[in-house]
């Protein structure tokens, strides 16, 4: 690997040990065996470094999204599959949720990290959108995005501060698909 990588690579293993306040610029090249200037050079700034592995570690995170999903795309089932396959993630030790907390509590305080998330962030409600309907991303509609992606991304939010808050009281996926499903209920005139 290169400097630019070992920074990378450094960063997330800084990120989950300290998180983005704690982390010093020093902190990243001592674990990463490079420079104070390569930062700059290949970043930029801390915090755009620091963006980028927090970028990195959340997409690689969205592959155990894929896990094993059952169910026809946009039904029950697939709705309970895939954040049985998310809050399996939270539960595991060193679960990254607790940085993405952080950065949520601090974003007014971390801007150039808040600005380079928020730009990820429509691209993850649009892996939500194809991720529950079984749609290509690419082939994800701008309005789609805007709505039933805000959606997921927005029950998202939720199910992390539940489960870095409360973990035995955090809903489980069973709950989740009930509570829509009631909704549902509502909205077309059935009861809840």
């Amino acid at each position: 690997m290169g400097h630019r990588e070992d920074l990378l690579e450094g960063a997330k293993r800084c990120l989950l040990a300290k998180g983005f306040v704690r982390t010093t610029a020093r902190d990243i090249v001592k674990e990463s065996g490079t420079n104070l200037a390569s930062i700059g050079y290949h970043y930029g700034s801390k915090d755009a470094l620091l963006a980028q592995a927090y970028v990195a570690m959340v997409e690689n995170m969205s592959e155990a999204f894929d896990g094993e999903i059952e169910g026809e795309p946009g039904s029950l089932e697939r709705f309970t599959s895939v954040w049985s396959n998310i809050i399996g993630t939270m539960r595991r030790p060193g679960s990254m949720w607790r940085l993405s907390m952080e950065v949520v509590a601090m974003g007014d305080q971390l801007p150039e990290v808040r600005d380079h998330l928020a730009r990820a962030q429509r691209d993850g409600s649009r892996g939500f959108v194809a991720l529950f309907t079984g749609a290509r991303e690419e082939d994800v509609p701008e309005e789609v995005v805007d709505t039933l992606g805000t959606f997921y991304t927005t029950l998202m939010m939720g199910v992390m501060a539940q489960w870095t808050f409360d973990p035995k009281s955090a809903p489980e996926a069973d709950q989740l698909t009930d509570g829509l499903r009631r909704v549902v209920e509502a909205a077309t005139g059935g009861t809840p």
